[in-house]
């Protein structure tokens, strides 16, 4: 009788304090800036979003996606089934045993996340997520032994008032995590913020198969759009909502290469102090672990104060967002899709726009830029000297070609140069009809935007749109990445729209279309370096490999390859930036490697082949794919001797 009395009470109790935390939790989230989102759409999309887009990242851990299968399935099920038989009193035996089994399915998974917890990996947080199995089972347990009547198994009334105040309490001490936690804080926060997150999330585009990379751009013609994020309330509101939903696993944490380098970066921490920015506060109570190097306590902030502080302590420090390569591992790893790259580089546009805080030799490259169209300040002229002897097709000669060769500013780098030449060849040999811009080409801005500097990627950006625009051709082609990924995902935005493909793949084109005739690769063992840009930014990881197969090479492949490949240590800007760590990046991309026995590291990145290259001897040969190609072309009667004496430079 007690049960049946102040059961209804505490359930009742408990959603009624849930639906004032959810709407003193979605007042904190407006504090951000709009954000344009399909209201209605996106929450309809939810369910699906849930169960497909975000389980295809979580079962990558069979372990733990199984368990939140049936801890989460399982208290879902329980929760609606409990207010339904003891809340609304419907003692139905069928509903009894469906809540038999959903509260016993949830036993099983708190099980499973009790033995997770006895060990816990380094980067799983502690603290209060240590109390979340007990929580679970207390629940679960009462609520099952509290339904055994219901559903006939038990009589009304057994075992007293002690054993009903015993399950009260369990209920409660449950009811009190799941429920109340979920909306007012706590490790439950992430089940109420993440399911609105994935409906109203920031880049939509990414569910239902989708891939969406591309820097969001800046309205700089509109005075009341921040250069930037300066304060926690300038990011937009649903970004704020992503960050809420972080659950702290800590997956981004053992993907990112700079907390693995020993720089002060760690992206859990990161988008946990922005949860600190949102609420106000300090970061004492984190259970993480902290930025390398930095003493985790020291940091505080608020929604309307400053995130990094030039001259003092606040929220985060500089050099913290200056680590990040912005390989967007953290991203793909992260089972709450949240997007830590917008977030940092939001952050260094303030810096670098508004502060013109660029670290190192930031300031410098980004002066270059605006001076010469290269981040390296050498003359402009100078950029088509490495093709002097190969009579290369100008586009402003033919204004119409099928392939527009986008040479990228490797063009003024020796080692790259030998890349640019091979590929060179690679393409007269399948007598494609190409051109380059020459002289006319400019940076493409990658650099500029990943600094900060979105006055300049844009002004790069349009004025190589114009370019463009004035010739006819069907594909751009080129051997960067980070030029490549600019040129497809971000020209867009101001009206660049290009069919672009990156060497490797055009390349792959050629071979499957019989265009090369190439002989088989002998000798050296070869493994491929799968560069950040091209495949975790735009998922392109079987056409390198095919074209290496194509050539005979069977790769073998490091542990750290694919989507989990380790970055190189060379994008978003941070060999300009320049922040230390206890050791280097690319030295740490080359223990992997060696740990293949490989004798060649074939990559399709100049940024890739200058970090490698980097790595002090001995060490494997470094090669492009187009430089491996090149080797293994076959001469035809149709290579004309004027032809030979150019390529045979390469």
């Amino acid at each position: 009788m007690m049960l049946n009395t102040v059961l209804p009470i505490l359930l009742f109790a408990a959603l009624a304090l849930a639906v004032i935390g959810a709407m003193k939790r979605f007042a904190m989230w407006r504090r951000g800036r709009a954000a344009q989102v399909d209201w209605i759409g996106g929450l309809l999309a939810m369910p699906r979003r849930y169960m497909v887009d975000l389980h295809h990242v979580v079962a990558r851990d069979k372990y733990i996606a199984n368990t939140h299968v049936a801890t989460a399935g399982g208290f879902v099920l329980a929760a609606v089934l409990a207010i339904l038989v003891h809340g609304l009193g419907l003692h139905n035996r069928i509903l009894g045993f469906t809540l038999l089994v959903a509260t016993g399915l949830m036993f099983v998974g708190a099980l499973f996340v009790a033995k997770r917890r006895l060990n816990p990996p380094a980067r799983l947080s502690k603290g209060p997520w240590m109390r979340l199995p007990k929580s679970l089972l207390a629940f679960s347990a009462s609520l099952f032994i509290a339904t055994l009547p219901v559903a006939g198994i038990l009589p009304a009334g057994f075992g007293g008032w002690l054993l009903a105040a015993i399950l009260l309490l369990g209920i409660a001490w449950g009811v009190s995590e799941l429920f109340f936690g979920m909306t007012w804080g706590g490790p439950m926060k992430h089940a109420f913020a993440g399911a609105l997150h994935l409906a109203w999330h920031r880049r939509a585009e990414r569910f239902g198969g989708g891939r969406s990379t591309g820097l969001k751009a800046l309205d700089l013609d509109d005075p009341q759009t921040p250069l930037g994020v300066e304060k926690p309330k300038d990011f937009t509101w649903n970004q704020l909502l992503g960050f809420d939903a972080c659950v702290q696993c800590g997956k981004c944490e053992a993907a990112c290469p700079a907390f693995a380098a020993g720089q002060p970066l760690n992206p859990k921490k990161l988008i946990q102090d922005m949860v600190v920015g949102l609420a106000g506060g300090t970061d004492a109570k984190f259970a993480g672990s902290p930025y390398p190097g930095k003493k985790i306590g020291e940091h505080s902030g608020a929604p309307h104060l400053p995130i990094v502080s030039l001259d003092g302590k606040a929220l985060v420090d500089a050099e913290t967002l200056w680590s990040c390569t912005t390989c967007r591992a953290c991203v793909e790893e992260c089972p709450m899709m949240i997007e830590h790259v917008d977030a940092i580089v939001d952050m260094r546009r303030h810096l670098t726009l508004e502060k013109g805080a660029t670290p190192n030799k930031g300031a410098e490259v980004l002066e270059n830029l605006i001076a010469t169209d290269n981040p390296g300040g050498f003359a402009p002229g100078g950029r088509l000297n490495w093709a002097a002897d190969l009579d290369l097709p100008l586009m402003r000669d033919k204004q119409e070609a099928d392939v527009l060769f986008w040479v990228g500013d490797g063009a003024f780098d020796m080692r790259n140069q030998r890349t640019l030449r091979a590929l060179v060849k690679v393409l007269k040999a399948a007598n494609v009809d190409f051109a380059v811009l020459g002289l006319e080409e400019r940076d493409s801005g990658d650099v500029a935007r990943r600094l900060g500097d979105e006055a300049t990627f844009q002004q790069l950006a349009k004025r190589n749109i114009s370019t463009l625009a004035q010739y006819r051709f069907n594909t751009i082609v080129s051997a960067d990445p980070h030029s490549f990924h600019v040129l497809k995902n971000e020209y867009g935005a101001f009206g660049g729209d290009y069919s672009v493909l990156h060497h490797s793949t055009y390349i792959d084109q050629l071979i499957s279309s019989g265009k090369l005739n190439l002989s088989q690769h002998q000798g050296a063992s070869v493994t491929y370096h799968d560069p950040c840009y091209l495949g975790r930014y735009n998922g392109e990881y079987e056409a390198p490999r095919s074209v290496l197969k194509a050539i005979g090479i069977e790769v073998k492949e490091m542990q750290r390859s694919g989507f989990r490949s380790r970055c190189c240590g060379g994008g978003g800007g941070a060999p300009i930036t320049d922040i230390p760590g206890k050791q280097r990046i690319p030295d740490m991309r080359m223990v992997d490697i060696k740990e293949t026995g490989a004798e060649i590291v074939a990559v399709g990145c100049p940024q890739c082949t200058a970090m490698l290259e980097g790595v002090v001897e001995p060490r494997p040969q470094i090669k492009d794919i187009a430089e491996l190609v090149a080797e293994a072309l076959v001469e035809t009667t149709a290579t004309r001797p004027a032809q030979r004496e150019a390529v045979e430079a390469v």
